[in-house]
């Protein structure tokens, strides 16, 4: 560019212009290298905050007005002119179109087929605006749309409109919606949703125009929120009458899916083995048969494990730890386990702290028995009720006892051993909870403290512990209807503050110690036995993930928990379950706060038989 005066000049970045010869000369002049475009300090930079806004609005009334357009997109009785640039800069659909080598590149028409015109607007107007309003009654057409144009930020929009509007009305058919689109998330949470609401959800409509094989996918789930198993057999009846004749033919691959043996046998009696629609088919009957078999030979259960034995999550009831020994040296909080959600939380303290006590459920209420306060060994008993949230004092034991083993065998409960505060016992009493009184029974063969007690085909179990001198591997079982205690085949190893538990007609010793009462955590294991009764042998199995005593175990479902502990240094929030089918353990959502001798107790859902 020329100057008045004949000098040339060049734009600057900014705009501006200086003579080329003077900013040689000057560059020069300060022995500088920078380009030529560097500006002097007279100059500045001048930059329009509302200059990309307002060129969109002009952009906008362009395409409102059909002014310079230079494409027009047809769907359905829809024309829609628009720019090529402005579709391309907004889509990542329409820039691989207008940017290739497709013939649409050069069509002053391009078809949309199977797309909605009103959609299509909606959106092309979008990428003038970047907004986009949201209707109930259009968002899933206005998603599908944008899914097709790659507008991932109204994808994003839509879905998150219809997370807000789940209701147990609709979420299947969101569901089915979000599957169809490829939409992830809004799967994700539509199926959540689904499984957390289902008993609302097999009231409505949209329940009983599924598809089979999507009441299929829905009776697999074992996410299921619901109270017992009865009630899916329930919904799967209602889905089946809904159309019987057109569904007559998928009864027994759906039948399969509900836990047959899981029903009480009163319920198969009165609600499946009588019913006419399940006597033709031979499926059918195999199930039902599987399902009394489970009943009626409960000590064939470990071979008869299947998909159908595995309880869904939420009809398993949940875990609650209780006490125990924390970072402040004694913890009263009471934590509940709920396994479909995989969490923790709290709901109750316990009226004083103990440490080393047994805890047991009887009548859906908790039982705390025994310990100490930290000063001297408790005989007292408490008993918590659930439901009502309220404390109340039972009779005290006849012994003062701390390291005890508590079980409920037949009716009664039994604490077991334990420590006086001067020496070992091998007392046993027991509560009558008819009679409400404590009474001797015969004492265990040898003193056990820190003793895993546990309750197997009627009989309780006294595995380990502490007898004043050593670690224990002995193992001895009481037979209430003789009032005798047998021994049993003795442990691999010795092991002192172990926990029990008994999962399919087999008992557990996991972790403890085998130390001197001076030094408790030099060997601390992270191995687990197993015995069986019929065999009177124990087996190895796999390992816990760390080694530890004193922690809490307990059954939920089909899977054994290994809660908490103590690993010679910390108080542990570690939770991990052992599943008998795989053989293996898996981590499990940690305790809120470090337990160690917490106690372990299941109270089970209650539901009409």
């Amino acid at each position: 560019m020329a100057s008045p005066n004949g000098e040339k000049k060049e734009l600057c970045p900014d705009g501006s212009s200086e003579s080329l010869d003077q900013g040689v000369s000057n560059s020069k002049a300060a022995g500088s290298d920078h380009s030529l475009s560097t500006l002097s300090t007279h100059d500045e930079c001048f930059h329009s905050q509302q200059f990309s806004q307002l060129s969109l609005n002009k952009m906008e009334n362009y395409f409102l007005k059909g002014q310079l357009t230079d494409v027009t997109l047809i769907a359905g009785s829809r024309q829609i002119p628009a720019h090529r640039l402005v579709l391309s800069a907004g889509s990542e659909y329409f820039a691989a179109m207008f940017t290739s080598n497709l013939r649409e590149a050069t069509q002053s028409e391009v078809v949309l087929q199977d797309v909605d015109g009103d959609a299509l607007w909606t959106l092309v107007h979008y990428c003038y605006t970047g907004s986009v309003e949201l209707h109930e009654d259009t968002v899933e057409t206005l998603l599908a749309t944008a899914c097709l144009l790659q507008l991932n930020d109204v994808v994003t929009a839509c879905c998150s409109f219809l997370m807000k509007q789940l209701h147990p009305s609709n979420c299947i058919g969101i569901r089915l919606f979000a599957d169809a689109q490829g939409c992830q998330k809004l799967l994700q949470v539509s199926h959540e949703y689904t499984t957390e609401h289902f008993m609302e959800v097999i009231r409505n409509q949209e329940f009983l125009m599924l598809s089979a094989d999507e009441v299929a996918k829905l009776l697999a789930s074992d996410d299921l929120n619901v109270p017992c198993e009865e009630m899916i057999f329930h919904a799967f009846m209602s889905w089946v009458q809904y159309d019987l004749p057109a569904r007559k033919k998928d009864i027994s691959r759906l039948l399969a899916l509900v836990k047959l043996p899981l029903l009480s046998p009163l319920f198969i009696a009165d609600h499946i083995e009588t019913n006419p629609l399940f006597r033709e088919e031979r499926l059918c009957q195999e199930l039902i048969m599987e399902a009394l078999k489970y009943h009626l030979l409960p000590e064939r259960r470990p071979m008869l494990q299947s998909p159908r034995t595995r309880p869904r999550k939420s009809t398993v009831g949940a875990m609650y730890v209780v006490g125990g020994m924390d970072a402040r040296r004694g913890a009263t909080s009471i934590e509940k386990y709920d396994l479909r959600t995989n969490s923790w939380s709290n709901v109750a303290n316990m009226s004083a702290r103990r440490l080393q006590f047994g805890v047991a459920v009887m009548d859906e209420k908790l039982y705390v028995v025994g310990g100490r306060d930290g000063l001297k060994t408790l005989n007292t008993v408490e008993c918590y009720d659930l439901k009502a949230r309220t404390w109340s004092n039972l009779h005290p034991m006849s012994t003062h006892r701390h390291g005890l083993g508590v079980g409920v065998l037949e009716g009664p409960l039994y604490a077991v051993g334990g420590h006086d505060g001067w020496s070992y016992l091998n007392t046993v009493e027991r509560w009558d909870p008819q009679a409400r009184q404590w009474s001797f029974v015969a004492p265990m063969s040898t003193p056990r403290s820190t003793v895993g007690v546990a309750v197997l085909n009627n009989k309780l179990y006294a595995v380990g512990g502490r007898d004043g001198s050593s670690c224990l591997r002995t193992v001895e079982c009481f037979d209430p209807h003789t009032n005798k205690w047998m021994s049993c085949a003795s442990m691999a190893k010795r092991r002192g503050g172990l926990g029990v538990g008994v999962v399919n007609g087999y008992l557990y010793a996991l972790g403890g110690h085998d130390a001197p009462a001076s030094n408790p955590s030099a060997s601390l294991f992270d191995s687990v036995e197993r015995y069986d009764p019929k065999t009177d042998t124990w087996t190895i199995i796999a390992s816990m993930s760390i080694g530890r005593d004193a922690l809490g175990v307990c059954l939920l479902g089909d899977l054994l928990f290994a809660v908490g502990g103590f690993d010679g240094q910390h108080c542990l929030k570690v939770v991990e379950a052992y599943d008998p089918q795989t053989n293996e353990w898996q981590q499990m959502a940690p305790l809120s706060t470090g337990r160690a001798c917490a106690c372990l107790v299941v109270i089970k859902n209650t539901h009409p038989s």
